[in-house]
């Protein structure tokens, strides 16, 4: 079976393909220094745009572990996730608070998803 690896370098890739699934890296901010609206938006613009590589689209997300800083922003973020996964398509998804790499950044998330 092939293993197809897409933007990588010395510590990871951006996206491993595998038997039909395809499965992205942590997605953080654009711009760390916004709120949790707005890096949760563009973290999900990150994704869209991860998805849009492979062919595929928010309805092939499989499972989500959202990661955030501190889970006084968790109804913030989901105001913003609830607008962006298209009804009827939710998938799997798992939130946990998480110490970030940088201090700065207030969401990461990791997605799966099937291949097109």
């Amino acid at each position: 079976m092939e293993i197809v690896r897409k933007e990588t370098d010395q510590r990871m890739s951006s996206i491993v393909i595998h038997n039909g699934t395809a499965y992205f890296c942590g997605q953080v901010a654009k711009d760390n220094t916004k709120d949790i609206t707005e890096q949760t938006k563009t973290t999900l613009e990150e994704i869209d745009d991860l998805l849009a590589s492979i062919n595929a689209d928010r309805t092939h997300i499989l499972s989500t572990t959202i990661y955030l800083k501190d889970m006084k922003d968790y109804d913030a973020m989901n105001k913003v996730w609830d607008n962006w996964v298209p009804k009827g398509h939710a998938p799997a998804r798992a939130c946990v608070q998480a110490q970030m790499a940088e201090a700065e950044y207030l969401i990461e998330m990791s997605v799966i998803a099937a291949v097109n």
